[in-house]
């Protein structure tokens, strides 16, 4: 190898370091409190992966910024991310969170609560998303958050454009599936799904869209006025 090359692969290498240590920097930046902390353990103790400290504080800022009063969440897990959520919305806002284990939402009701939320800052129903969603109110929604089954996403973003009102925002969690939707190689149903999905997101006439880098990526997008 010529000095050329060796200084090259070096670079390389340090900018991929310096890219991790950002990326990881980033992730902590915002600190968890305790309430945080042991609805994470309890995921953990699941079997369930919930968001990262980086993608929580990413939807609670977005909830923030849209000022949202109703939200829908599918994927409740053990309520990691609805904290996350219910920080960012109104004061008086209404999480809607569906799942198809009540267990876990149980699990994220004692979240909700330990972290300091009245009882009628949350509504629970369990069932199967693409059974609840329909029967929820067209353009009643500010912000609607899916961390649920990915190979259901396209079936939720439509979903999501009638759920939403102009302006409204739709977020997807683990929009990388690891890293394997954005290598072509990777030819499984779940990632040919996910980059069907953020070809959907970016190419609507009807969406503003942004990929986010957080963790294993969340795909956003604002339903245009």
């Amino acid at each position: 190898m010529h000095l050329g090359q060796e200084q090259t692969g070096d670079r390389e290498r340090d900018i991929t370091g310096n890219r991790q240590a950002s990326w990881a920097f980033a992730d902590a930046f915002v600190a968890e409190d305790d309430a945080l902390i042991r609805a994470r353990s309890r995921s953990h103790a699941a079997g369930l992966r919930p968001v990262s400290p980086g993608t929580g504080a990413a939807l609670r800022l977005l909830a923030a910024a849209s000022d949202a009063k109703s939200v829908v969440e599918i994927g409740t897990g053990t309520g990691v991310s609805g904290i996350h959520l219910l920080r960012g919305m109104r004061p008086d806002g209404v999480l809607t969170t569906v799942d198809s284990e009540p267990d876990r939402q149980q699990l994220a009701r004692e979240a909700y609560r330990e972290a300091g939320f009245a009882g009628n800052r949350s509504r629970f129903i369990p069932g199967r998303a693409l059974d609840v969603l329909p029967r929820l109110t067209d353009g009643g929604y500010d912000l609607v958050f899916c961390d649920g089954d990915r190979l259901e996403y396209l079936d939720y973003l439509d979903e999501s454009l009638r759920l939403l009102r102009p302006g409204g925002l739709v977020c997807f969690e683990g929009a990388f599936a690891q890293g394997r939707a954005l290598d072509a190689a990777h030819q499984d149903t779940e990632s040919l799904r996910l980059r069907e999905l953020m070809r959907a997101v970016r190419d609507s006439p009807r969406l503003a869209p942004v990929l986010l880098p957080t963790d294993d990526g969340l795909l956003c997008a604002v339903r245009r006025r």
